[in-house]
């Protein structure tokens, strides 16, 4: 189901909780979501449509990968860029990593490794910054 992206800056400044088995259909959420807004959006993470656990989608192109309580466990190379949110408005300035490995559960709540760098990189960890409540 496509949901309504969330706006509202105290929602969206709160911790997510670990998701669990229960929570597979928000990951259905999120895909449905990214699709309708793939013209201007390469992530999303579930606060952003409501839902306060730690679940993530970032598009990787050709295909999305989605991301069930992920952990940042490795970054290199930092740099500063500008970012924008679907959930705020303009562009504001933030630090990101060239390098990052993320680990995660997938749809199937089997443990994944990703390396990964550049945009995906980046997007990555805009999308892990909004389960830790801090934007951009």
């Amino acid at each position: 189901m496509i949901r309504q992206i969330v706006k509202d800056p105290f929602f969206l400044q709160q911790i997510s909780k670990q998701a669990t088995k229960e929570d597979l259909p928000i990951g259905k959420d999120l895909q449905d979501t990214l699709s309708f807004h793939r013209e201007h959006c390469l992530g999303l993470a579930a606060n952003m449509i409501g839902e306060s656990k730690r679940v993530i989608i970032i598009s990787m192109g050709f295909v999305d990968i989605l991301m069930f309580n992920p952990k940042l466990v490795k970054k290199t190379n930092p740099y500063v860029t500008e970012e924008s949110c679907l959930s705020l408005s303009g562009n504001q300035k933030t630090q990101r990593y060239q390098k990052i490995t993320v680990e995660y559960l997938d749809l199937n709540w089997r443990k994944k490794s990703l390396s990964l760098n550049g945009l995906a990189a980046q997007i990555c960890q805009h999308e892990l910054d909004h389960l830790d409540g801090i934007l951009i």
